[in-house]
């Protein structure tokens, strides 16, 4: 694999990864907007605005979008989450001009028809009904409003009805005027891409975008808490989350050796202990994860009502002896091996290579080569891991519990006084 990055004089950085052996290319424009830089007024306004991108532009109708990159045989997608936004094509070798002048066709020429607006909010309004039927979306949504109440990283990435429904054609340009700037703008590829060519095609299409400061983000502060719903649903959910290390931090390597001993995959203590061994819940899984300030390690499960409050107990009981006696050698080995295998496997890629190169340089400002990756989780050690699981338990939770009925509350309140040590 050959690595190469080039910037723009106007400060957007191009970056490519060419995989001889294969016969098409992943390539996208990575973008540091979403859903934490916006107002409480345009909540759901980065997510809006990716459903207009494909919605026509001063060249393409939105027909007209869909049917050119599928007559080269591509694919072209986008999505939304709280710190980028991302809009990403796959094609055949030698079609990358094409993908290329299509996604920037529809990041700076835009139309927004008040039509397709009007239409496109309707769609988002479904989808938040669609979301409002499935209860580890809503757990999820109030978990993070208990992590960061009142705050851009704790509001719904889709946005709320009022606000979708206010946000005009007018507050789309100016918030795409003020946020998509080249500093914060990064064109990767990976798979059958000549990078020359690539850069070429890049500084015809965006070396006119003007350099401006990025805006920035207010920091977000984790508070945790309890939130609950008592909608009616066939199983109870409840999520169990921690303050974490950011992306940034070094610690994030511990924070991912530890979640995956603790709920990363079949063999850890959670699946081993709630699904085989008491058979609470059909399964149950840990994650770690991380913005630019902060981070969240926490669970998520589903099982019947009846068992919510044994679920928590062993939950609780199993975090405890991780901070108090420290994980086996055995699971840290496993939990290594497992990151490691992502790690690599991601190269093997162009999608997840395209995408890991452009969120390292968004977070490092550099690429970490795969050696770098593999010492920093070889680094972690049980002494580490045991202390972080120590922190964790002493810390104040958000937790979020759906479909226990009238139940919930006393649910979350013993999930939050099961943390203590």
């Amino acid at each position: 694999m050959t690595v190469r990055i080039t910037k723009l004089p106007n400060g957007l950085r191009v970056v490519s990864d060419r995989m001889a052996h294969l016969e098409t290319t992943s390539l996208g424009v990575w973008v540091a907007a979403g859903a934490r830089h916006e107002s409480e007024a345009e909540t759901g306004i980065s997510h809006l605005l990716e459903h207009m991108a494909f919605k026509g532009t001063a060249r393409r109708t939105a027909r007209a979008i869909a049917e050119e990159i599928e007559a080269v045989g591509g694919e072209l997608n986008a999505a939304t989450g709280l710190e980028h936004t991302a809009y990403f094509a796959r094609v055949l070798k030698g079609d990358e001009g094409t993908a290329l002048d299509i996604l920037a066709d529809i990041l700076l020429n835009s139309s927004f028809d008040a039509d397709e607006l009007d239409r496109e909010r309707e769609v988002i309004l479904q989808e938040m009904a669609m979301i409002q039927d499935s209860p580890d979306e809503i757990v999820f949504d109030l978990m993070h409003d208990a992590a960061f109440p009142d705050q851009p990283a704790g509001r719904p990435i889709i946005g709320t009805e009022a606000s979708v429904r206010n946000i005009s054609a007018g507050d789309l340009r100016a918030f795409l005027a003020a946020r998509y700037v080249p500093g914060d703008m990064i064109v990767s590829a990976a798979g059958a891409v000549d990078h020359d060519r690539l850069v070429r095609h890049v500084e015809a299409l965006f070396g006119g975008l003007s350099h401006k400061l990025s805006q920035g983000h207010l920091p977000a502060r984790f508070e945790g808490g309890a939130r609950v719903s008592k909608k009616s649903f066939e199983q109870s959910h409840l999520v169990w989350a921690f303050e974490g290390p950011s992306y940034r931090d070094a610690e994030t390597y511990t924070a991912q050796v530890f979640s995956g001993l603790f709920g990363g995959g079949m063999s850890s203590r959670l699946f081993q202990e709630v699904r085989e061994r008491r058979g609470l819940c059909y399964s149950i899984e840990s994650s770690a994860w991380g913005l630019s300030d902060t981070g969240l390690v926490g669970v998520h499960a589903a099982t019947g009502p009846g068992n919510m409050a044994e679920l928590i107990d062993v939950v609780g009981s199993e975090l405890r002896g991780i901070a108090q006696r420290g994980p086996e050698d055995s699971e840290m080995a496993r939990a290594k091996a497992q990151l490691k295998a992502g790690l690599m496997m991601a190269l093997e890629s162009s999608s997840a290579r395209a995408e890991q190169m452009a969120r390292q340089l968004m977070i490092h400002d550099r690429l970490m080569p795969p050696s770098e990756l593999v010492a920093a989780v070889e680094g972690v050690t049980a002494e580490g891991v045991a202390a972080f699981a120590a922190r964790l338990a002493a810390s104040r939770p958000a937790v979020a519990i759906v479909g226990a009925g009238k139940k919930s509350a006393e649910y979350a309140r013993r999930a939050e006084a099961m943390a203590a040590v």
